[in-house]
């Protein structure tokens, strides 16, 4: 009787255990297929074809305007698939002329390049002297100061021992000395007999300088391609270099100048602007596609004015400086000749940017455009819930509701499922 009773316990036993291990079993296959189902089943969208001119043509032109603007914006004009570079640049410059002058004002005297190109060396640009006021035999003294309203006095009284104006010439001594027979002004220590820089002459007194010449030398390189290249082509040589100038229709790749063709390429007249000065800029561009023959890859010049240049409030024009070249006379003083400088000043201004085919920015800009694509249909959409007459149709074609407990309806999408 009790083994009866053991055998029916442990038949129960494993009759319960084998429930429980098929019911852990079931839910383990059921998860498992849920799973299989979550990860492998393929999903695709509805579509919905519309017979309609105006919806269909919309899409389309929005299309097209997006292609539109990848090939022919993007691509053409930016040129987005390539990988870009800016200009690393040197420039050497160097002047040649010779001018004679013979004026009233001055002894007759030869020009050379010693003489009117100030400093002889420049960054990036050279000074070319064209017209000036010259105070000779300048000597350390005492002189009446030249008169303004603060300079001019009726006694001692009125000048201050030790006082400096920096528009002024020199340190006052306290005195009221006769300037003329008309105006009294405050002595001072400075360099006698003092500067009058208003007698500027009319014309300029080197006018000769717009037949000089310069030789610009231009390197540049491109480090990211690795590529270098001179304004000086290579065929180029020292015989052509002799005899060329500068022509933009006949020769346009002479790296030499004439300074008068210079300033009538920036819309000025080199007489005019040589008697105040003016500041001139030589624009050389190197912007270069790279993805063709490399000797394509020439410079291009161009020439403008910088300095403000305005009609009516044309207050402290042009450009100028002051130098002195000192002298020692038998005794032993020092004397000098000041110089106020008058000319025009050039600068040499290196441009530009190459680009060559590089895989990455065509990439991102491949992706740019699909993403661009995208929103074609989303336009298209808008029109077609918006500005259709049919509107209130394709809102409920387009937009479906689906109820859990309508299983008719479940079957009844069924059987649409696909292109209507």
């Amino acid at each position: 009787m009790n083994l009866n009773k053991d055998g029916f316990v442990k038949s129960s036993l494993f009759l319960i255990s084998s429930l429980v291990r098929g019911v852990a079993m079931s839910k383990s296959a059921g998860c498992c297929k849920r799973f299989l189902h979550y990860a492998f089943d393929y999903e695709t969208p509805k579509t919905l074809v519309i017979p309609s001119l105006g919806v269909g043509f919309v899409f389309r032109f929005t299309q097209f305007l997006v292609v539109m603007y990848v090939v022919g914006y993007v691509c053409v004009v930016q040129k987005a698939y390539q990988d870009t570079d800016t200009v690393i640049s040197t420039v050497t410059t160097k002047v040649k002329g010779f001018a004679f002058t013979n004026t009233s004002d001055t002894e007759p005297r030869f020009w050379d390049v010693a003489d009117y190109i100030i400093p002889p060396q420049g960054d990036h640009s050279f000074f070319v002297l064209t017209n000036m006021v010259v105070t000779p035999k300048q000597v350390q003294s005492r002189c009446p100061e030249l008169p303004s309203p603060s300079t001019i006095c009726v006694d001692d009284c009125n000048c201050v021992e030790g006082h400096s104006d920096p528009r002024g010439n020199g340190i006052q001594t306290g005195l009221c000395e006769n300037y003329s027979t008309t105006a009294r002004t405050c002595e001072v220590l400075s360099w006698c007999p003092l500067e009058i820089d208003t007698k500027l002459p009319e014309h300029a007194l080197l006018a000769a300088a717009e037949n000089f010449t310069v030789l610009i030398k231009n390197s540049i390189t491109y480090p990211k391609f690795n590529f270098h290249r001179r304004n000086i082509l290579p065929h180029v040589n020292s015989s052509y270099l002799k005899r060329c100038e500068f022509s933009r229709l006949t020769d346009p790749h002479c790296p030499i100048f004439r300074l008068k063709d210079i300033v009538s390429e920036a819309g000025e007249d080199f007489q005019d602007m040589a008697v105040k000065g003016g500041i001139l800029g030589i624009l050389i561009d190197w912007s270069c596609d790279l993805d063709w023959w490399a000797g394509e890859c020439l410079p291009k010049y161009s020439f403008r004015r910088l300095d403000n240049k305005h009609p009516v409030n044309n207050v402290a024009p042009g450009y100028n400086f002051r130098f002195a070249k000192y002298y020692k006379t038998a005794d032993g003083e020092e004397t000098r000749t000041l110089i106020k400088a008058y000319g025009i000043r050039f600068d040499v201004i290196v441009f530009g940017t190459a680009g060559r085919f590089s895989i990455v920015p065509t990439i991102v800009n491949l992706g740019a455009a699909l993403s661009f694509l995208s929103l074609v249909p989303v336009v298209a959409d808008w029109f077609l819930v918006t500005c259709s007459r049919k509107r209130d149709l394709y809102s409920r074609h387009k937009t479906t509701h689906l109820t859990e407990d309508a299983d008719s309806a479940s079957v009844s999408m069924g059987t649409t499922y696909g292109t209507q």
